[in-house]
Protein backbone atom coordinates (compact mmCIF):
# COMPACT_ATOMS: atom_id res chain seq x y z
CA UNK A 1 0.00 0.00 0.00
CA UNK A 2 1.48 3.54 -0.65
CA UNK A 3 0.63 6.00 1.96
CA UNK A 4 -1.18 9.37 0.68
CA UNK A 5 0.72 12.26 -0.20
CA UNK A 6 -1.27 15.60 0.39
CA UNK A 7 -1.07 18.46 -2.09
CA UNK A 8 -2.33 21.58 -0.37
CA UNK A 9 -3.46 24.27 -2.63
CA UNK A 10 -4.87 27.81 -2.09
CA UNK A 11 -7.97 27.77 -3.47
CA UNK A 12 -10.26 25.92 -5.95
CA UNK A 13 -8.34 27.43 -9.35
CA UNK A 14 -5.18 26.63 -8.30
CA UNK A 15 -5.72 22.74 -7.81
CA UNK A 16 -8.12 22.32 -10.80
CA UNK A 17 -4.60 23.99 -12.56
CA UNK A 18 -2.41 21.65 -11.15
CA UNK A 19 -4.64 18.80 -11.58
CA UNK A 20 -4.75 19.44 -15.34
CA UNK A 21 -1.46 19.92 -15.39
CA UNK A 22 -0.40 16.38 -13.75
CA UNK A 23 -3.87 14.55 -15.26
CA UNK A 24 -2.16 15.64 -18.95
CA UNK A 25 1.83 14.98 -18.15
CA UNK A 26 0.84 11.50 -17.05
CA UNK A 27 -1.56 10.34 -19.94
CA UNK A 28 1.18 11.68 -21.56
CA UNK A 29 3.49 9.51 -20.38
CA UNK A 30 1.47 6.74 -20.39
CA UNK A 31 0.51 6.68 -23.95
CA UNK A 32 4.16 7.16 -25.13
CA UNK A 33 5.12 3.71 -22.80
CA UNK A 34 2.17 1.42 -23.33
CA UNK A 35 0.16 3.14 -25.79
CA UNK A 36 -3.34 3.63 -24.29
CA UNK A 37 -4.70 5.44 -20.86
CA UNK A 38 -7.34 4.56 -18.92
CA UNK A 39 -8.70 7.27 -16.83
CA UNK A 40 -11.77 6.54 -14.48
CA UNK A 41 -13.75 9.62 -13.84
CA UNK A 42 -15.27 11.31 -10.61
CA UNK A 43 -18.87 13.27 -9.66
CA UNK A 44 -18.84 16.35 -8.21
CA UNK A 45 -18.67 20.06 -8.15
CA UNK A 46 -14.47 20.09 -8.42
CA UNK A 47 -13.84 17.39 -10.65
CA UNK A 48 -16.50 19.20 -13.05
CA UNK A 49 -14.18 22.64 -13.08
CA UNK A 50 -11.23 19.78 -14.02
CA UNK A 51 -13.30 18.31 -17.18
CA UNK A 52 -14.17 22.05 -18.23
CA UNK A 53 -10.79 23.00 -18.16
CA UNK A 54 -9.43 19.91 -19.93
CA UNK A 55 -12.30 21.18 -22.88
CA UNK A 56 -10.50 24.40 -22.73
CA UNK A 57 -6.76 22.56 -23.73
CA UNK A 58 -8.79 20.75 -26.37
CA UNK A 59 -7.55 16.93 -23.86
CA UNK A 60 -8.09 13.45 -25.15
CA UNK A 61 -7.80 11.10 -28.30
CA UNK A 62 -8.37 8.11 -29.38
CA UNK A 63 -5.39 6.62 -26.57
CA UNK A 64 -7.68 7.60 -24.09
CA UNK A 65 -10.07 5.38 -22.24
CA UNK A 66 -12.70 7.03 -19.70
CA UNK A 67 -14.32 4.66 -16.96
CA UNK A 68 -16.65 5.78 -14.21
CA UNK A 69 -16.05 5.22 -10.41
CA UNK A 70 -19.67 4.90 -9.92
CA UNK A 71 -23.06 5.90 -11.31
CA UNK A 72 -26.92 6.67 -9.93
CA UNK A 73 -29.14 4.70 -11.29
CA UNK A 74 -31.39 6.92 -13.06
CA UNK A 75 -32.89 7.89 -16.72
CA UNK A 76 -29.78 7.98 -19.72
CA UNK A 77 -30.40 11.61 -19.96
CA UNK A 78 -30.73 12.43 -16.19
CA UNK A 79 -28.65 16.13 -15.45
CA UNK A 80 -27.31 14.21 -12.23
CA UNK A 81 -25.58 11.42 -14.07
CA UNK A 82 -22.05 11.71 -13.94
CA UNK A 83 -21.80 10.63 -16.91
CA UNK A 84 -24.04 13.30 -18.59
CA UNK A 85 -21.87 15.88 -16.49
CA UNK A 86 -18.94 14.65 -17.86
CA UNK A 87 -20.24 14.48 -20.88
CA UNK A 88 -21.52 18.28 -21.50
CA UNK A 89 -18.19 19.43 -19.70
CA UNK A 90 -16.20 18.08 -21.66
CA UNK A 91 -15.91 14.52 -23.74
CA UNK A 92 -18.61 15.27 -25.82
CA UNK A 93 -16.48 18.33 -27.38
CA UNK A 94 -13.16 15.94 -27.14
CA UNK A 95 -11.14 13.90 -29.80
CA UNK A 96 -12.04 10.83 -27.58
CA UNK A 97 -13.84 8.46 -29.78
CA UNK A 98 -17.58 7.74 -27.98
CA UNK A 99 -16.45 3.85 -28.15
CA UNK A 100 -13.70 4.82 -25.81
CA UNK A 101 -16.11 6.48 -23.69
CA UNK A 102 -17.86 3.64 -21.00
CA UNK A 103 -20.73 5.16 -18.98
CA UNK A 104 -21.91 2.52 -16.30
CA UNK A 105 -25.44 1.22 -17.56
CA UNK A 106 -27.41 2.17 -14.76
CA UNK A 107 -30.35 3.09 -16.25
CA UNK A 108 -30.87 -0.61 -16.25
CA UNK A 109 -31.18 -0.98 -12.65
CA UNK A 110 -27.99 -1.71 -10.29
CA UNK A 111 -27.69 -5.28 -10.55
CA UNK A 112 -27.93 -5.87 -14.59
CA UNK A 113 -25.87 -2.67 -15.05
CA UNK A 114 -23.07 -3.81 -12.08
CA UNK A 115 -23.03 -7.35 -14.24
CA UNK A 116 -22.20 -5.85 -17.50
CA UNK A 117 -19.86 -2.71 -16.64
CA UNK A 118 -17.94 -6.30 -14.92
CA UNK A 119 -18.33 -7.81 -18.40
CA UNK A 120 -17.13 -4.55 -19.81
CA UNK A 121 -13.81 -4.49 -17.44
CA UNK A 122 -12.88 -7.78 -18.67
CA UNK A 123 -9.14 -7.89 -19.61
CA UNK A 124 -8.86 -4.53 -18.67
CA UNK A 125 -5.50 -4.53 -16.50
CA UNK A 126 -4.67 -1.59 -14.15
CA UNK A 127 -5.85 1.65 -14.39
CA UNK A 128 -3.70 4.47 -14.73
CA UNK A 129 -5.36 7.58 -13.01
CA UNK A 130 -8.71 6.85 -10.52
CA UNK A 131 -10.28 10.25 -10.15
CA UNK A 132 -11.93 10.13 -6.67
CA UNK A 133 -14.30 12.61 -4.11
CA UNK A 134 -14.36 12.04 -1.03
CA UNK A 135 -18.47 12.70 1.07
CA UNK A 136 -18.86 14.39 4.59
CA UNK A 137 -19.56 11.02 5.81
CA UNK A 138 -16.15 9.43 4.51
CA UNK A 139 -17.67 8.04 1.54
CA UNK A 140 -15.65 7.34 -1.90
CA UNK A 141 -17.29 6.64 -5.13
CA UNK A 142 -20.90 5.40 -3.95
CA UNK A 143 -19.08 3.01 -1.25
CA UNK A 144 -20.86 3.93 1.97
CA UNK A 145 -20.41 3.31 5.73
CA UNK A 146 -22.12 0.99 6.82
CA UNK A 147 -22.65 -0.65 3.79
CA UNK A 148 -20.79 -3.87 2.57
CA UNK A 149 -17.85 -2.81 0.89
CA UNK A 150 -15.23 -4.51 2.21
CA UNK A 151 -13.71 -7.96 2.72
CA UNK A 152 -17.22 -9.12 1.51
CA UNK A 153 -16.84 -7.54 -1.66
CA UNK A 154 -13.73 -7.58 -2.52
CA UNK A 155 -14.09 -10.53 -4.97
CA UNK A 156 -16.16 -8.78 -7.20
CA UNK A 157 -15.17 -5.80 -9.41
CA UNK A 158 -18.63 -3.48 -10.05
CA UNK A 159 -21.08 -3.29 -7.04
CA UNK A 160 -24.72 -2.98 -7.00
CA UNK A 161 -25.30 -0.28 -4.27
CA UNK A 162 -28.88 -0.04 -2.38
CA UNK A 163 -30.27 1.53 0.05
CA UNK A 164 -27.52 4.59 -0.37
CA UNK A 165 -27.87 7.43 2.32
CA UNK A 166 -28.30 10.18 -0.35
CA UNK A 167 -30.67 9.86 -2.77
CA UNK A 168 -30.78 8.19 -5.34
CA UNK A 169 -30.76 4.63 -3.47
CA UNK A 170 -29.90 2.88 -5.99
CA UNK A 171 -26.47 2.93 -7.45
CA UNK A 172 -23.68 1.32 -8.90
CA UNK A 173 -19.78 1.32 -7.92
CA UNK A 174 -16.58 0.26 -8.59
CA UNK A 175 -15.81 -2.20 -5.83
CA UNK A 176 -12.83 -1.12 -3.54
CA UNK A 177 -10.75 -4.54 -5.18
CA UNK A 178 -11.11 -2.94 -8.22
CA UNK A 179 -10.08 0.60 -7.88
CA UNK A 180 -6.97 -0.81 -6.05
CA UNK A 181 -6.28 -1.96 -9.51
CA UNK A 182 -4.73 1.03 -10.26
CA UNK A 183 -1.27 2.49 -10.89
CA UNK A 184 -2.24 6.58 -9.30
CA UNK A 185 -5.22 7.64 -7.30
CA UNK A 186 -6.15 10.73 -7.06
CA UNK A 187 -8.46 12.34 -4.36
CA UNK A 188 -9.96 15.64 -4.63
CA UNK A 189 -11.30 17.27 -2.41
CA UNK A 190 -12.64 20.62 -1.35
CA UNK A 191 -14.45 22.77 1.16
CA UNK A 192 -14.98 23.16 4.54
CA UNK A 193 -17.82 20.81 5.34
CA UNK A 194 -15.24 17.89 4.51
CA UNK A 195 -12.82 18.86 7.05
CA UNK A 196 -13.87 16.30 9.60
CA UNK A 197 -14.27 13.66 7.78
CA UNK A 198 -10.65 13.98 6.43
CA UNK A 199 -9.80 14.51 10.13
CA UNK A 200 -11.17 10.75 10.72
CA UNK A 201 -9.25 9.49 7.81
CA UNK A 202 -5.77 11.02 9.27
CA UNK A 203 -6.90 9.23 12.57
CA UNK A 204 -7.34 5.98 10.94
CA UNK A 205 -10.42 5.03 11.31
CA UNK A 206 -11.78 2.42 9.10
CA UNK A 207 -13.70 4.61 6.41
CA UNK A 208 -14.16 3.74 2.89
CA UNK A 209 -11.86 6.53 1.39
CA UNK A 210 -9.40 5.11 3.74
CA UNK A 211 -9.94 1.47 2.06
CA UNK A 212 -8.79 2.92 -1.56
CA UNK A 213 -5.28 3.09 -3.04
CA UNK A 214 -3.32 3.17 -5.92
CA UNK A 215 -0.01 0.71 -6.38
CA UNK A 216 2.12 3.40 -7.11
CA UNK A 217 0.81 6.96 -5.94
CA UNK A 218 -2.64 7.97 -4.16
CA UNK A 219 -2.47 11.57 -4.11
CA UNK A 220 -4.96 13.60 -1.86
CA UNK A 221 -5.55 16.98 -3.98
CA UNK A 222 -7.33 19.61 -1.32
CA UNK A 223 -7.91 22.95 -0.55
CA UNK A 224 -7.05 25.54 2.48
CA UNK A 225 -10.73 25.29 3.19
CA UNK A 226 -10.30 21.34 4.23
CA UNK A 227 -6.63 21.68 5.44
CA UNK A 228 -5.30 21.01 7.68
CA UNK A 229 -7.11 18.27 9.14
CA UNK A 230 -5.71 18.31 12.17
CA UNK A 231 -6.49 21.45 13.84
Amino acid sequence: MTLPEWRVFDDVDGLVAALADALCAEAEATIAARGVFHLVLAGGSTPLALYRALADRHVGNAQWQVWYGDERCQPLDHPERNSVTAEMAWLAASRIPPSNRRPIPSERGAPEAASLYADWLKGVGDFDVVLLGMGEDGHTASLFPGHDWGTASESADVLAVHDAPKPPPDRVSLSVARLNRSRRVWFVITGAGKRHALRRWAAGEALPVAAVHGRQQTVCWVDALVWPADD
